[in-house]
């Protein structure tokens, strides 16, 4: 698998954000290990389900909230996730909605999350907007980033400091509007800047 595909699988299954594929009916038809893990499910017990069986209070969206929301082919959100051992984990999340294979599907991310109230990473304004493309270096580290390299692993391969790494994250994270290195993949990878 190459380009595009073959990014998008190896982000998807070597990725330490959790991420979900689902349909437009909202059934869950893959999850990533990384979600298994922080919701302590296994595979089996989740693929194939809707996904309001593991939010509390159950589907956040009605019917008609849903189809307007996957018109807008990337929005984000909220949840609190049902764990399998019953904890609750409060989840922001980011969905990009593609026609694939005829089929239309929606990828959600967790962006960030937490087992302690609503207390996540730093805000983004909502009318925060891009300021720009990433320069090749930013690129080049994000696209690192979606591979799971950590801060340190990537300054030993570019040979450059891990502090000149955090600014280059850090930079990237402000011209997308993102909110966590996590919500940065999922954005970069969504709008093809670790692409082009």
């Amino acid at each position: 698998m190459t380009g595009w595909a073959g990014l998008f699988n190896m982000a998807f299954r070597s990725s330490r954000n959790g991420m979900m594929l689902a349909d437009d009916r909202r059934q869950i038809l893959e999850v990533n290990g990384a979600l298994l893990r922080q919701l302590g499910y296994t595979r089996k017990a989740v693929v194939g389900r809707h996904l309001w069986e593991f939010v509390a209070g159950g589907p956040l969206l009605t019917p008609e909230e849903w189809a307007l929301e996957l018109a807008k082919l990337r929005f984000t959100g909220e949840a609190s996730a049902i764990s399998a051992d019953g904890t609750v984990i409060a989840i922001q999340w980011g969905a990009t909605t593609e026609i694939v294979t005829g089929r239309r599907l929606v990828l959600f991310v967790a962006l960030s999350t937490s087992r302690w109230g609503g207390r996540f990473r730093r805000d983004i304004a909502e009318d925060a907007q891009a300021s720009g493309s990433l320069s090749p270096r930013e690129r080049e580290i994000v696209r690192m980033v979606a591979l799971g390299a950590s801060g340190p692993e990537i300054a030993d391969e570019l040979r450059i400091s891990h502090d000149t790494v955090r600014t280059h994250v850090r930079n990237a994270m402000t011209k997308l509007g993102a909110r966590s290195r996590a919500h940065l993949v999922a954005k970069a990878l969504g709008e093809g800047h670790v692409l082009r």
